[in-house]
C-alpha cells in the first residue's frame, strides 16, 4: 500500500487497543513497527498522536500510512502452531465454555511477543480455537515467570465484557508465593505507587518499577498509585513465608515490587530481590539456597469473574507449577491448607 488511507472504526472493533485493531487489518505488519509508527506519529486518531495502547471508539477515524506490501507466507503457513506447542498449550486449559477459556499459564512462557520473544501465548492461541473461526483473545496479562490463571476470551463481544470488568475492578486476583523471610503484621496492605524506571535496552528490556512512597507521588512524575493486601499464611522460622496476595490496582510487576520494598522480595526473584536484600540463608537476595528452586514463586492460584453471558460468577483455580509444588513440600505444606480466598472477610 502505497498511500495514506482512513479507516473509520466500526462498532464491532469499540474499546479495542489500536495496535490489536491494526494487527487485524494489517497482520503483516510486527508489532514492533506499529509501535515505531506510533511513536513518530504516522498511525493518528482524529488527527491526534496516539500509542499502541490507546483503546478506540467507534465512529473514529484511523490514519493509516504507506506500508510495504505483504510478503508474508499464507496465513495458514504463518500461523501454524507446531504440533507439540499445540499439545502442550490445550493441555493448560483449565476452564472452557463458549466465551471464555481459562488457562494455567506455565512459568517462562511469555503472554505476548516482544524484545525477541517468538513463542508466547497469543501466538499459540491459534490451538484454541476449538472450531471457532477466529482465536481466543487475552484480555490480561502475567509476567513471563509467572504461572497461573490467565483468560481469554472467545468472541469480541466477551473480550470487551472483560476487559471493562477488569479496568472497573470488578474481578479479584488471588496469587500466592514464596517470600524471603515472614512479613509482619501477618495481614496487612501495600500502598507505595510505581514508576518505571528505563530499561537498560534498546527495546526498554529489563525495565524494572521502582516503588514511591504515598507521600512523594504527587511529585514523582510518571508515578501511579498502586494497592495490594498480603496475607502471611505460613512460616519456616524466620526464613521464609508462604503469602497470599490480592493486588487491588493492576500495575507492571506490583507484586513482586511491593514485597520486595517491605523486605520480602519473591524467592528467585532477581529483578527484585537483588544482592542487596538480607537473608539468612546459603542464597544470595531472594534466594533460599538448599533444594529450592532459584524459579520465581509467584502463581496466579485464583481468579473470580463475572461471565460475560451468564452474568454468573466464576471462580477458576490454578494447581501450582512443579518447582512452586516442590518447594511446598519441601516444607510440608500442601494446596489445601490455604482457605481459597483469605481476604474474603475483609
Amino acid at each position: 500500500m502505497s498511500r495514506v488511507q482512513t479507516r473509520v472504526v466500526k462498532e464491532d472493533d469499540a474499546d479495542q487497543r489500536l495496535d490489536r485493531w491494526f494487527r487485524q487489518h494489517f497482520p503483516h505488519i510486527p508489532q514492533g513497527r506499529i509501535e515505531k509508527m506510533c511513536r513518530k506519529g504516522e498511525i493518528r486518531v482524529d488527527g491526534g498522536r496516539v500509542k499502541g495502547a490507546t483503546r478506540l471508539a467507534a465512529g473514529q477515524e484511523v490514519r493509516i500510512p504507506p506500508l510495504p506490501d505483504s510478503a508474508a507466507p499464507p496465513p495458514d503457513a504463518r500461523t501454524r502452531v507446531p504440533d507439540a506447542d499445540a499439545k502442550m498449550i490445550r493441555d493448560c486449559v483449565i476452564w472452557k465454555d463458549d466465551h471464555v477459556i481459562a488457562i494455567n499459564k506455565p512459568a517462562g512462557l511469555p503472554t505476548q511477543g516482544g524484545s525477541g520473544q517468538t513463542r508466547h501465548v497469543d501466538g499459540l492461541s491459534e490451538a484454541l480455537k476449538f472450531g471457532y473461526e477466529d482465536k481466543p483473545r487475552l484480555v490480561h496479562r502475567l509476567d513471563k515467570d509467572t504461572s497461573g490463571v490467565l483468560l481469554l476470551a472467545r468472541t469480541r463481544q466477551a473480550a470487551k465484557a472483560l476487559t471493562a470488568a477488569m479496568r472497573h475492578k470488578e474481578t479479584r486476583k488471588i496469587y500466592w508465593a514464596l517470600v524471603a523471610g515472614v512479613p509482619t503484621p501477618y495481614l496487612g496492605e501495600i500502598r507505595f505507587g510505581l514508576v518505571k524506571a528505563a530499561g537498560r535496552g534498546r527495546g526498554g528490556e529489563g525495565e524494572k518499577m521502582i516503588a514511591v512512597h504515598p507521600r512523594d507521588m504527587d511529585d514523582t512524575p510518571g508515578a501511579k498509585r498502586a494497592h495490594t493486601l498480603y496475607a502471611t499464611l505460613y512460616r519456616v522460622g524466620s526464613r521464609a513465608a508462604w503469602v497470599a496476595m490480592e493486588p487491588v490496582t493492576g500495575r507492571t510487576h506490583q507484586l513482586r515490587a511491593h514485597m520486595a520494598e517491605i523486605g520480602h522480595p519473591i524467592v528467585g526473584d532477581g529483578k527484585y530481590g537483588g544482592s542487596g536484600q538480607e537473608n539468612l540463608g546459603d542464597g544470595w537476595g531472594a534466594q533460599l539456597g538448599g533444594i529450592i528452586s532459584k524459579k520465581l514463586h509467584l502463581h496466579a492460584r485464583m481468579m473470580r469473574f463475572e461471565h460475560p453471558e451468564t452474568r454468573k460468577d466464576i471462580t477458576v483455580t490454578a494447581p501450582m507449577p512443579e518447582h512452586m509444588a516442590v518447594s511446598w513440600d519441601t516444607f510440608g505444606w500442601t494446596e489445601d491448607l490455604a482457605a481459597e480466598d483469605p481476604f474474603g472477610a475483609l
